[in-house]
């Protein structure tokens, strides 16, 4: 007797979010979040993959998303933190390019904003940022400087009267292609301390030269930035951010942003894989008839959902004050490696076609890898949790 078929339009556990955790959320913020998801449904997933290969970013998507208004949930419209990670966890689901810009313009940079500058800065740049009418980005890492970039900063910044004069390079700077203002760190020769400025992209001596050839998140607009004897006036030196230990409040927080987007990477590989195998048939029957498909659908789910049990309650810690700097650095480290795993699952799983972007899986196996490598490696954040445990750094 033949099973009836079943609806791939109406999967069971169609959210993923197998142990419910959004019923955590309040009735106010669930409602938000189903507004949020139906909204990148219908104007990011359609065309995520067709900008994904031709390597360009949808600008006007931006008008959109401003309408939505996405940027500082947590600061500005007083939600959680636990809501602020399932929705980058659902925009990543979406497409991770898009994610990103988003990690990079409402984590990176107006994070960068809201907790360096004062208050007086803050009413005079916010308002146009949370409006998407000036996009940002967040200039730290360099050509020669990634995971020693905290001791070993290369630009620099000299105080010239009531400006400041900044020379340097930068390097993996996304959305500086398009993006209006850039926050710049950069090491005092006064007092040899990284600080950080705010500044216009149309300056005199500024330039950002798109990254090419890249084979993971192709849409986001990563640039090489240099900056030859740019001025910047002191107004727009950052008032609070006077040493590396200032930036790491920023990265703190974005790195749980990343540990999200972890997560709802895992959530696209098993929405992709699951209906693929729901749908596709071998041997006359679906793929999700045989017992090892199933045993593979189930490894996505179990590590993404492991993943999203450490964010939920990481995220009430940061909700409470009391999230640490190497609780970020595990959740990053384990969740990333639990994506790799699972996104490399849902490729096989796919066979051929797992490697062609027709399908969604080979971007979803590819985005991984950015995913992987930035807002600290997997190694570094593994030895930032090792010298918490030990007392003892292994790092250098």
């Amino acid at each position: 007797m033949s099973k009836a078929p079943v609806d791939i339009n109406n999967l069971p556990y169609a959210d993923g979010d197998f142990f419910a955790f959004e019923q955590l959320l309040t009735g106010k913020e669930q409602d938000r979040l189903a507004e949020i998801r139906g909204f990148l449904s219908r104007e990011v997933r359609p065309i995520a993959v067709d900008c994904w290969n031709r390597g360009e970013f949808p600008l006007d998507l931006i008008p959109k998303l401003a309408e939505i208004d996405l940027v500082s949930p947590v600061r500005r419209q007083g939600y959680s933190n636990l809501f602020a990670g399932l929705v980058h966890a659902e925009a990543t689901r979406a497409d991770t390019s898009i994610a990103t810009f988003l990690g990079v313009h409402d984590g990176l940079f107006t994070g960068s904003i809201e907790a360096l500058a004062s208050q007086e800065q803050q009413e005079a740049w916010l308002p146009d940022i949370y409006s998407l009418k000036k996009i940002g980005a967040f200039g730290l890492t360099e050509p020669l400087g990634g995971s020693d970039v905290a001791g070993g900063t290369r630009t620099t910044a000299q105080r010239d009267g009531d400006s400041w004069i900044l020379n340097g390079a930068k390097r993996w700077i996304g959305n500086a292609t398009f993006s209006d203002w850039v926050v710049i760190y950069a090491r005092d020769l006064g007092d040899n301390q990284v600080k950080g400025f705010l500044v216009d992209t149309t300056l005199p001596g500024f330039s950002a030269t798109k990254i090419e050839n890249k084979i993971s998140l192709r849409t986001v607009q990563n640039a090489d930035i240099v900056l030859d004897n740019v001025v910047v006036p002191d107004f727009f030196k950052l008032a609070g951010a006077n040493s590396f230990r200032d930036t790491n409040k920023v990265l703190k927080v974005t790195r749980l942003a990343v540990a999200w987007q972890a997560v709802g990477q895992q959530l696209a590989a098993f929405d992709v894989a699951r209906r693929y195998a729901v749908e596709r048939h071998q041997f006359g029957r679906p793929l999700a008839s045989f017992q090892l498909v199933q045993s593979q659908l189930v490894q996505i789910l179990g590590n993404a959902v492991s993943s999203m049990g450490m964010m939920v309650r990481l995220s009430q810690l940061e909700d409470a004050g009391q999230a640490r700097d190497e609780q970020s650095a595990l959740a990053k480290a384990f969740t990333t490696a639990r994506m790799r795993e699972s996104v490399a699952i849902g490729r096989s799983l796919l066979g051929g076609n797992g490697i062609v972007t027709d399908f969604e899986m080979a971007k979803i196996f590819a985005d991984a890898e950015a995913i992987y490598s930035y807002e600290g490696t997997h190694e570094i954040n593994t030895l930032v949790t090792g010298r918490a445990i030990t007392g003892i750094s292994a790092i250098v």
